[in-house]
Order: C-alpha cells, then sequence, then structure tokens
C-alpha cells in the first residue's frame, strides 16, 4: 500500500517548511579574532562582513564579562556547536541588557538582515507562516549572538522536515526544594531505564539547575510520536521512583521535593537550550556536555562556565558529537515503541 499523501496545508501534526539559502555559501573560515577595547566593529568573516556592536557592555557586572567575551566564546566554540545547530529553525531569546536585565522572545528573523541569513519559514495550523533564521555558519552565529542571544534554542527537527526530530530528550527539573545531587541521582535512573530499552544516551548540565538526557532516533516518527513515547517512559520512571522522581505537568501542584522528569518539552514547537550554550545566570555556567561516570562524581552546574570550557572541549573534543552522527549505528528506532496504528507511514527523509 502505497504511503498516504502529505496534506497541502499545515494541520497538527503536519507543518510545511520552506527553506532559503544564501547565494553563495560561506567560505572556509580561518581563525577570526574578536577585536577587545572598541564598542564596535565590522568583521570579515567567510567572505561576510558581520557587523558587531556593543562589545564592551557589560552583560554579567558581578564578574565583568562583556558582550564581546560572550562573541569571543561563541567564536571559539563554533567548530563543535555549528553541527548541532546547522539546518535547524532558531528561536532567538533576546537579553539586550545583558544576563541580569529583561529579555524577550523572537521567532521572525529581523528585517533588515544580511543577505546571507537563511530562513526555515515553517506554516503553522493557523495558517500563520514564520521565517525563523537558521545558524549555518560562524558568521550568522556571530549575526545572532550579536542581536543579545545569550543562549541559543534551536528545534528538535531539521528543516527538510520539521515534523519529525532527530532525538528524544529528558529535562530533569528540580523543585525549589531539591538540590543537584539530587537531579544527578533522576540522571542515574533515567540512564538505567534508557539503557534497558536498548537506548544509548548522552547526558548534559543545562547551565541551570537541571541536566539533560537526549537520545538519538531514527528519524520517521512524528514529534507527537516522540512525545508520546517520552511520556510513556517518564511516567513509568515516576511511578517506579516516587519519592525522587515527579512526572506531574501542572507546576502548582507537582510536588516541591521531587525532580519532574519532563516529557512536554519533547512537544512540537517547544525548544530547549543548545549544548554548549552559555546561560544568563551567576558566573556564566555552558550547558555542557558531560559522561556518565562525571555524574558519579561531585559536580556542580558551575563547573563548566563561559571561561573554562573552551579548554574542556579542547581536551576532550565533542562527547555529544554522536547525537548528530548520520550513521544510523547509535539511534534508536522508535518505531519498537509505537503502536502499529502510529508508526510513520510517509517516508522517512535522509
Amino acid at each position: 500500500m502505497p504511503p498516504a499523501p502529505e496534506p497541502a496545508v499545515a494541520t497538527r501534526d503536519h507543518h510545511p517548511a520552506r527553506r532559503t539559502r544564501a547565494a553563495t555559501p560561506a567560505s572556509a573560515t580561518a581563525t577570526v579574532e574578536i577585536p577587545r577595547d572598541v564598542a564596535d566593529a565590522e568583521i570579515e568573516v567567510g567572505g561576510r562582513v558581520v557587523k558587531l556592536t556593543n562589545l564592551t557592555k557589560v552583560f554579567w557586572p558581578q564578574e565583568g564579562i562583556t558582550k564581546g567575551d560572550l562573541i569571543r566564546y561563541y567564536t571559539g566554540i563554533a567548530p563543535v556547536l555549528l553541527p548541532h545547530i546547522r539546518d535547524r529553525a532558531m528561536v532567538m531569546k533576546r537579553y539586550p541588557n545583558g544576563a541580569a536585565g529583561d529579555f524577550f522572545f523572537m521567532k521572525r528573523a529581523p528585517s533588515p538582515r544580511p543577505a546571507w541569513i537563511e530562513t526555515c519559514s515553517i506554516e503553522h495550523s493557523s495558517g500563520n507562516v514564520i521565517d525563523f533564521p537558521m545558524i549555518n555558519d560562524l558568521a550568522a552565529l556571530l549575526w545572532v549572538v550579536n542581536l543579545g542571544c545569550i543562549d541559543l534554542n534551536e528545534w528538535y527537527a531539521r528543516c527538510d522536515d520539521v515534523d519529525r526530530p532527530d532525538y528524544l530528550h529528558f529535562d530533569l527539573d528540580p523543585g525549589e526544594e531539591v538540590g543537584f545531587p539530587q537531579v544527578v541521582e533522576t540522571a542515574h535512573a533515567v540512564n538505567e531505564t534508557l539503557r534497558n530499552l536498548g537506548m544509548s544516551t548522552y547526558p548534559k548540565t543545562t547551565g541551570s539547575r537541571g541536566i539533560h538526557v537526549y537520545v538519538p532516533i531514527v528519524r520517521g516518527p512524528t514529534q507527537k510520536d516522540v512525545w508520546t513515547v517520552a511520556k510513556t517512559i517518564s511516567l513509568d520512571i515516576a511511578r517506579r521512583h516516587p519519592r525522587l522522581t515527579t512526572a506531574v505537568y501542572r507546576k502548582e501542584i507537582r510536588p516541591r521535593d521531587r525532580v519532574h522528569v519532563d516529557f512536554n518539552q519533547n512537544a512540537w514547537g517547544r525548544t530547549l537550550a543548545s549544548v554548549y550554550s552559555v546561560r544568563p545566570r551567576p558566573r556564566a555556567p555552558v550547558s555542557t556536555p558531560v559522561t556518565w561516570d562525571e555524574l558519579r562524581r561531585p559536580i556542580a552546574i558551575d563547573d563548566f562556565r563561559i571561561d573554562n570550557v573552551p579548554a574542556r572541549v579542547k581536551r576532550l573534543g565533542d562527547l555529544w558529537a554522536p547525537v548528530t552522527a548520520e550513521s544510523r549505528r547509535d539511534r534508536f528506532d522508535l518505531a519498537a515503541l509505537l503502536e502499529p496504528a502510529t508508526r510513520p507511514r510517509s517516508p522517512r527523509p535522509r
């Protein structure tokens, strides 16, 4: 039986998307130097001119970390960061006055903007089409950080099919009375459950108070299917570890002394802070890949910061490289966990 044709217009479960490409690809870039002691600058990055503004503006007052320091961090980390955010719509969370200031979300790529900023135009079920920016090279990365984006929030699915993600994940969100050791204990419980299902797991600190656990999956199941699997697993974990975890979604009735295993972050259109994102918190912590062995030793969220993560990556490489690897070998096929009626009928994207 041939696969059912995709609907021509957006529905709750299907969202047409169109990618606009730059006229010419960026050329390979050598080392890029971000000027110090100047407020504004124009730099050439891969044949593109990027305007940088307010470089001396202090973004973390207590630490004296400037906007220029933030841009320098992202410049250095770009080789391992870009594979994780490339070809995905980006939701911009802008902090024009730094980490301690107010922020606002922005989905549409601002206009005017450089002609080389590529976009992913996604049609929503309301009929509204939003042109999200995509960060596919260093020039685009510096452009979006210059807008005041401290952390980066990309979609779970690539622009060629925004309904079929590359991974499922579990956001371990501690209640107000929970310390980080309990979050780590929860992460190990989640890992045990996922490994027993045959899944490869990759943890990272959130850079805030929690831990994210990601599972690379074979593309094919829809975002709704991924959400369904994550919900089933999260409810099971909460049932087996009732004194440690909860899967109660409504915050006002959620126990304050448990770690919320948040499956709802797998819903369509949601985002989490990307791996290697700086977070707008004291000491400028970074959402950093860690090993399960590291999580068996005492660690703290702010052990991983803007000032030491680049050296860690230089020493260890990208611990999360398998999350975006093309090979199916380490990617779990969720079809085995889905009811027959929910298994994908349309061709899987490459």
